[in-house]
C-alpha cells in the first residue's frame, strides 16, 4: 500500500493576498444581495408580482452561487474569508432595502441599486486581478457578465 501526502498547495502568499483583496469586497456586496434579494422578493407588489417575484428568486441564486465562486477562489489560494452576516452588514457597498411591501417598480430601483453595488466591486476586481491573477480575473469576469444579465432581465421590467 502507497501512502500519499496531501498538502493544500502554497500559493504566491502576495497573490493570495491581493486576490482576497479584491475578491472580498465581491463576496461581502453578492452576499448581501442575497439577503437583501430575498427580502425584495417576499415583500414586492404590483401587476406584474409574479414575473418580478421569480426572477428575484434567479437573482438570488444566482448571487448565492457567484459568492460561493470567488469565496472559493480565496481559500483555494490560501486565506479565510469573513461573510458572517455582521461583517457583510458593516462593510457592504450595497444600500439598505426599504422595509415592507414594495410596488415592483420601486422594488426593481432598489435591486438594480444593490446590482450596482456588486457591480462596482466586480469591475475594480476584473481591473485590479488583470496582472496579478487571471484565473481570478476570469472568476470575476464570469460574475461580471452574470449581474449584467440579471441586471438587464430585472431593468426589462420598467423600461419603455
Amino acid at each position: 500500500m502507497t501512502d500519499i501526502a496531501v498538502t493544500q498547495s502554497v500559493s504566491n502568499p502576495d497573490v493570495a493576498a491581493g486576490v482576497a483583496q479584491f475578491l472580498s469586497p465581491v463576496v461581502i456586496d453578492l452576499t448581501a444581495l442575497v439577503v437583501n434579494g430575498k427580502q425584495a422578493h417576499w415583500h414586492v407588489r404590483g401587476a406584474n408580482f409574479i414575473g418580478v417575484h421569480e426572477l428575484l428568486d434567479t437573482i438570488v441564486d444566482h448571487a448565492q452561487e457567484w459568492a460561493d465562486l470567488a469565496a472559493e477562489r480565496i481559500v483555494a489560494l490560501g486565506l479565510p474569508v469573513d461573510a458572517r452576516l455582521g461583517t457583510v452588514a458593516a462593510k457592504t457597498a450595497t444600500a439598505e432595502l426599504t422595509a415592507g411591501f414594495r410596488q415592483s417598480n420601486d422594488t426593481i430601483a432598489e435591486v438594480i441599486g444593490q446590482i450596482d453595488a456588486a457591480l462596482a466591486a466586480v469591475n475594480t476586481a476584473v481591473k485590479e486581478l488583470d496582472e496579478l491573477d487571471q484565473t481570478s480575473q476570469d472568476i470575476a469576469i464570469e460574475i461580471a457578465r452574470g449581474l449584467d444579465k440579471d441586471r438587464w432581465f430585472l431593468f426589462a421590467h420598467i423600461s419603455e
